[in-house]
């Protein structure tokens, strides 16, 4: 199956969506400032909600989802790729990026592996990457919402391949290309997601195009 709508392209984000948002941005914001950065946001959503807060302040933002609202490709300093994840990546040049984001993406993607390759590929030396996935205890409150309660979107529950503990990403991230000791990953939002700061090995403006 693939998909073929953004978060958020034909309906509106409810209270626990934009919650949940506005948790990953508080994470994001104590571990990593996109200002004056080269930041990609890898599933972003169709309104690329987070993305608009720092677009301003950030060297350049790269936003990349199946889909994306219009006046996103009208801003001077963003970049916008519509297409599926890991492949839309593949047309990026390596060590591109000072920071890349993926926050509930992870879960949707049928290969996290190729991703999380691309992920590291994409970084520079030094770079920092910042993912947020649901847990196995995230996946009952999740399911609770959606499928009982109606307060979250049921298709992109049924969207989801696979949750993650900090057990279960963890090895993903070091087969990906991290070094374990540039690697913390725990749980947050009551335990509900797992956050990882991941930081590429070698000094900061260590560049190279792509071969």
């Amino acid at each position: 199956m693939t998909r073929v709508e953004s978060f958020g392209e034909t309906w509106e984000p409810t209270l626990v969506d934009r919650f949940g948002v506005a948790l990953s941005a508080r994470a994001v914001h104590r571990h990593a400032s996109p200002s004056g950065q080269r930041v990609a946001d890898l599933g972003c959503g169709y309104q690329a909600t987070l993305a608009r807060t720092f677009a301003g302040d950030a060297q350049q933002v790269t936003l990349v989802d199946v889909s994306l609202a219009d006046d996103l490709k009208q801003l001077e300093n963003v970049t916008v790729i519509e297409g599926q994840l890991p492949e839309a990546l593949a047309g990026i040049d390596t060590a591109s990026f000072d920071l890349v984001l993926c926050l509930s993406v992870l879960e949707h993607v049928w290969e996290p592996d190729r991703l999380l390759g691309e992920i590291h590929r994409i970084l520079v030396p030094g770079g920092t990457a910042l993912l947020n996935v649901p847990t196995w205890v995230g996946k009952w409150f999740l399911e609770l919402a959606a499928f009982r309660l109606g307060v979250s979107p049921a298709e992109e529950m049924d969207d989801h391949k696979r949750y993650y503990d900090p057990r279960d990403l963890w090895p993903l991230l070091v087969a990906a290309g991290f070094k374990p000791s540039a690697v913390q990953c725990r749980r947050h939002k009551f335990g509900l997601n797992t956050f990882a700061v991941c930081r590429k090995s070698g000094a900061a403006g260590a560049e190279h195009g792509r071969p």
